[in-house]
Formats: C-alpha cells, sequence, structure tokens
C-alpha cells in the first residue's frame, strides 16, 4: 500500500518523516524485538493509549487512523515495507494521538519500549533516523490537526486563550472549532448540552470530552504530568524547565543520573515565549523559544529524563534527606540532589480593570496565536528588554501599528543593539520614552489604553487590541522559605553570595546538594546562553555531591 502523502510536503522532507529502512538497517533491529504476522484490522496501538511498542513493518501495512466523536474513523496515512511507526509519545506516558490498524497480510517487527530505549541509545545512526522523524511527525500533526485535542469555543474567549497557549507550548496537537467563524463549531456542539461557562468543550485522543478544564486536569488527562512511581528516589529533581533546567537534565541525564523534571506551566519558560532569538549560539536565522525548548526537552528525555508537566512545587521539605519536593495535589518527588531552575515571571501592571482584561487583549507572550487575534490593528508592548524587543518586532509583521512603551530615557541600555536597530528603522514601531500606563478600558475585551509622559505630563488615549506586559521579573522562589537564603529581591544566593566565603560550586546554595541555576540565581546574567551553560555546568557540582555522600 503506498503512502497516502501529502502533495504539499516536498519529497527531501517526506523522506525524513516517513523514512524507509533498508534490510541491511532492518537486520541490525531484529535483535531487539520479535517478528509477529497480526491478522488483518488487528489495533496494534490506539488513541489514547499511554504505554506503546515500536513496529517495523516488514510485510503489508499499517493504517493510521483519526478516532474522533464527531464520525467514522479515518485512515490518514499508511505506513508499508520498511517504515515505522510511532512518534515522541515513546519517550513519555503521553496520551496517544493516533490509532494503528493493521492490513491484509501484514507482518511486523515489534519492539517492547524498555528495547526501544536501549536501540535508540546503541544504535547511534539508526537513532538519528527515528529521533529525526519523530519530531517531524509531531510538526507534521501539529500543523494538520490530526490525533490532538478539539477545542470548541470562542477563540476571543480568555478560557480558549489559556488552553491553547497551554497545547501551544506543550506542542500537543489541537484544533479549534470557532464559535465566532466556524460553522461547524456550532454543529460540533448540538449533540451536547453546554452552557456558556462550560465553554470551551474539548474532545480528547480516545473520544473523552472535558468543559472548560484547568490546566492541570487538561495535563492529566493527557499525561503530561506522570510523576512515576511515588517510592522512587532519583538522583537529581530538576525545579523549572527554562533553558537552565532543560540544559541540566540534558547533561545529568546523558551522564547516567536518575533524573526529573518539574515544569509548573510549560518547557521554556519566559525564553519559551520569545517569537524568535537571533543571536543564540548556532542559529545564524534565528531560532523560536518554543523550538529551541522543544528541541531540548526531546533531547532530555532521550537520554531518560522524566518530564512532570504542570504541576507547580509548592514547598521543599529540606530537614530530611533524600530531599522532598511536594508538588500541588500532594504528590511529592524524592530527590538526593534538587537543581533549582525556576527562573522568573514577569511583573503585572496595578490598574484598574487589570486583573479582568488579562487573557482578554493583555498577554505576557508574543506568538502567532496573540499577533492573529490583533492582526491588523494597534498594540502595545511595555517593557526595554529583549523581551519585549522580539515581540514589537515580530507583531509589526502582521499589527496595523505597535507602541513599544519605556520609563527610562531608550532602549540601548537594557536592548541588544541589533534588535534596537530594528525598532528605529521600523515605520510600523514607534518608541515613547519616559512613558507609562494610567489605565486600560473595554467591557468583554481591552479596547482603549491611555498612557502619559512623566517629562512633560501629556497624556493619549488610542484605541489599543492587544497590550503586551513585559516588565521586569519576579524570582519564582515562594517554594522556598525557610529552606535557602534569598537577597532582598527573593533571588537564590548561591557561590559566594551565600556568606562571601568560596564554595565548591558558584551554583551551591547554602543547603548541601541544592544548587540554583538561570535567572532564579542571584546575579546570574538574564541571557537564554548563559542559562543553559549555568544549567549544563552545574551537573558536575551535583555528581561531586553524589559522590561524596556516597562515599559517607
Amino acid at each position: 500500500m503506498e503512502n497516502q502523502a501529502s502533495a504539499a510536503v516536498p519529497h527531501a522532507r517526506e523522506a525524513q518523516i516517513f523514512p524507509r529502512l533498508d534490510w541491511e538497517t532492518i537486520g541490525r533491529l531484529l535483535p531487539y524485538g520479535t517478528v509477529e504476522a497480526p491478522p488483518a484490522g488487528e489495533i496494534l496501538f490506539r488513541q489514547g493509549d499511554r504505554a506503546v511498542d515500536f513496529f517495523v513493518v516488514l510485510e503489508g501495512a499499517v493504517d493510521l487512523l483519526n478516532e474522533s466523536v464527531f464520525g467514522s474513523p479515518t485512515v490518514f496515512r499508511s505506513y508499508d515495507v520498511g517504515q515505522f511507526t510511532g512518534e515522541l509519545h515513546l519517550f513519555n506516558d503521553r496520551a496517544l494521538l493516533v490509532t494503528g490498524r493493521t492490513a491484509e497480510g501484514t507482518r511486523v517487527l515489534r519492539l517492547t519500549r524498555s528495547a526501544f530505549k536501549r536501540m535508540i541509545s546503541t544504535e547511534a545512526d539508526i537513532g538519528e533516523i527515528v529521533m529525526r522523524a519523530f519530531i517531524l511527525r509531531r510538526v507534521e500533526l501539529i500543523a494538520d490537526g490530526q490525533g490532538g485535542v478539539t477545542m470548541v469555543g470562542s477563540a476571543r474567549a480568555p478560557d480558549v486563550h489559556r488552553l491553547r497557549s497551554f497545547l501551544n507550548r506543550n506542542a500537543h496537537p489541537y484544533r479549534l472549532l470557532d464559535l465566532d467563524s466556524d460553522p461547524a463549531a456550532i454543529e460540533a456542539l448540538s449533540g451536547f448540552e453546554v452552557a456558556e461557562a462550560e465553554l470551551p468543550m474539548l474532545i480528547l485522543p480516545g473520544g473523552g470530552t472535558m468543559r472548560n478544564p484547568d490546566t492541570a486536569t487538561l495535563a492529566s488527562a493527557l499525561g503530561l504530568d506522570n510523576t512515576g512511581q511515588p517510592s522512587a528516589v532519583h538522583d537529581v529533581a530538576v525545579i523549572g524547565a527554562g533553558p537552565a533546567g532543560l540544559a541540566a537534565a540534558v547533561y545529568a541525564a546523558s551522564e547516567g543520573l536518575d533524573t526529573i523534571v518539574i515544569e509548573s506551566e510549560a518547557p521554556g519558560g519566559q525564553a519559551g515565549t520569545s517569537s524568535r532569538i537571533e543571536n543564540y549560539l548556532g542559529f545564524p536565522t534565528g531560532i523560536s523559544g518554543q523550538a529551541l525548548a522543544g528541541r531540548a526537552q526531546v533531547q532530555a528525555q532521550k537520554f531518560g529524563a522524566r518530564l512532570v508537566v504542570s504541576l507547580p512545587v509548592i514547598r521543599l521539605d529540606c530537614a530530611t534527606l533524600p530531599y522532598a519536593v511536594t508538588l500541588k495535589g500532594g504528590a511529592a518527588i524524592s530527590a538526593r540532589a534538587v537543581v533549582i531552575a525556576t527562573g522568573a515571571r514577569y511583573r503585572r501592571l496595578s490598574l484598574p480593570h487589570y486583573d479582568r482584561l488579562e487573557g482578554r487583549g493583555i498577554y505576557y507572550a508574543a506568538t502567532p496565536m496573540e499577533a492573529q487575534l490583533c492582526r491588523d490593528k494597534e498594540v502595545i508592548v511595555v517593557g526595554g528588554g529583549n523581551s519585549a524587543g522580539q515581540a514589537a518586532v515580530f507583531l509589526s509583521r502582521t499589527c496595523r501599528h505597535v507602541h513599544v512603551l519605556v520609563r527610562s530615557e531608550g532602549l540601548t541600555a537594557t536592548m541588544s543593539d541589533y534588535l534596537v536597530h530594528r525598532i528605529n528603522d521600523s515605520p510600523t514601531i514607534t518608541l515613547h520614552t519616559f512613558t507609562e500606563i494610567i489605565a486600560v478600558e473595554g467591557e468583554s475585551f481591552l479596547s482603549d489604553v491611555t498612557w502619559t509622559n512623566r517629562q512633560d505630563g501629556t497624556c493619549e488615549r488610542r484605541a489599543i487590541a492587544g497590550l503586551f506586559v513585559m516588565i521586569g521579573a519576579d524570582p519564582n522562589t515562594d517554594w522556598l522559605e525557610g529552606c535557602v537564603p534569598l537577597d532582598s529581591k527573593g533571588f537564590v544566593l548561591a557561590g559566594t553570595a551565600v556568606d562571601g566565603a568560596a564554595s565548591a560550586s558558584p551554583y551551591a546554595t547554602a543547603l548541601p546538594g541544592v544548587f540554583a541555576v538561570g535567572d532564579v540565581r542571584s546575579g546570574s546574567v538574564k541571557r537564554v546562553a548563559s542559562s543553559v551553560g549555568e544549567g549544563s555546568v552545574v551537573i558536575s557540582a551535583v555528581h561531586q555531591y553524589l559522590a561524596a555522600t556516597h562515599a559517607d
């Protein structure tokens, strides 16, 4: 059976997404698995399953089906001889996105998950082919909206924005049926009795439905929050999956440490919301924060790190060893060492009506989703750092005009030179210095913003569709109270900053075996590259600590 490939996918890319292994390569895989001849129509794996095996087609074909409550299962692709099944779910316990069914006369080579992971680490050249295919398959599923969550609701509703943002940042495919513009959305709801407060309605892989869930509940349904065995004691728990945390996870797991990463929202941290990072080493044309975080996440999981998403840490029990990290909901993670990489969060403006308009025109990230909501309209970016500059340049491509507001005299002291030049040269971006917002207005959504110039006292009120707030940062360290010293702003003291004396590591806190890296560390350089460097270097100190405590 021939592949039902999209004609829009170039041949070279098609060959990377759905490569065909030669018989010599298949022969190298045979010792890792067993050959089976299932009958026609047998389900090898089903949408919504949490643990599946890896299959190589030897004869016949395996059809991929997208199952939905809105109709009969449909075949959208077939794997034939020499091709293999699977995508990124094989590295975690998340819900499977598609169903696989055998065709007539099919024989397959089955590798269990443990055998598959052993093969990936042993057969490096085959592993490279498989990893590239898995990443590109997830990209294709996201682009086509296949196999993921179906969401029914208004694109402008704050809960829709919240859940779309969560799915986007966790690279989970979804399809939005917009009640404001898509007739299929109203038809989709016709079989359900759904109150307005219950929107959006979500149809999950496997057919289950949810009504306006919180992100933690959705994460649990998709298998993003799997903490593993409660009794397990990990070598290292990395708290936070921004650039520093992901780098620590990659190096820890690749060097043989039992590693678990706990992230409250989605991989990438603040950097994960950047539309394009152009000064990160090795990416001359730039890379989006989400793409960089996605690659790092897959890399960490490839080496065996477990990633737990949407379960914020609420407390570190530092009185006993191993350390216990308590998560929202009561689950606890035990680890011999802890790497604090929880980063910082953007500050909010203190204005009347501000809380009510968050997610309704007031945002903290400029992604394609927000850009689409603000297309051909005027928007404001508040802030003078690189994140604000990247947001302004990105939004200027689709918005009618972008106003950049800063309280200082300019951007040169806080923003990279290449961004400053782009902002100054853009006819659709205006910089307002010594300026701050004094009012936001709107009923269902943000409609007007008033700002004032602090030098001359003038005020201006404009119709604004989007307000992007990227001002300063507060550390995410509330959960550390009473365990490690913090500076006056709440950032973690580490290295010589703890008591003025040199420590074994610049990232060591006063608590043995607990380290701090990235933006959460007092005195750190707030850059993606420096955070990645700290996350990678700290693992040598973790090794030294674990070796010393094991010897004792």
